[in-house]
């Protein structure tokens, strides 16, 4: 028995959005995947988005953000050992090395990336080109043909 969720029914009436489908159902087979480090996604405003990934112990060195093809990734890299004199008692903060990737809508921009107080926040924004965006197509009462030449 599978237990791959099915979203084909509601996209019966949808043009275009088969993408979504499969986007769906890459998601639940990665069910295993880690969630380190924990991460958020934010929005503000219609076209604005931000990415907030928890690097608590990571400098801005260790960290790597790269696009590619619509996929943002971000990587950091494990530290060297700071003090080779220290015994750790409890080490609840994890600085192992770590690989996150986020598929950008279209339009979607990295604007920027700041790390404060052990956060990472990547900056988004949606930026539509002119002829990409909704243009509204007025309607007449009156039906002009174009003339036909074999009249």
């Amino acid at each position: 028995m599978s237990n791959v969720l099915s979203l084909a029914p509601l996209f019966r009436q949808s043009v275009g959005f088969d993408r979504f489908n499969d986007l769906f159902e890459a998601a639940l087979r990665n069910g295993e995947a880690t969630s380190y480090p924990p991460y958020n996604i934010e929005k503000h405003g219609d076209d604005q988005y931000r990415i907030v990934v928890a690097a608590a112990g990571f400098r801005e060195s260790d960290l790597e953000l790269q696009v590619e093809r619509d996929v943002l990734t971000v990587s950091g890299g494990k530290r060297d050992k700071g003090d080779e004199n220290v015994t750790y008692l409890h080490q609840g903060i994890a600085q192992r090395a770590f690989k996150l990737s986020f598929r950008l809508a279209d339009h979607i921009e990295v604007k920027g990336a700041s790390l404060q107080n052990g956060l990472l926040s990547i900056e988004l924004q949606r930026i539509v080109p002119e002829e990409d965006r909704p243009k509204r197509i007025p309607i007449s009462t009156t039906i002009e043909r174009p003339a036909l030449e074999n009249d």
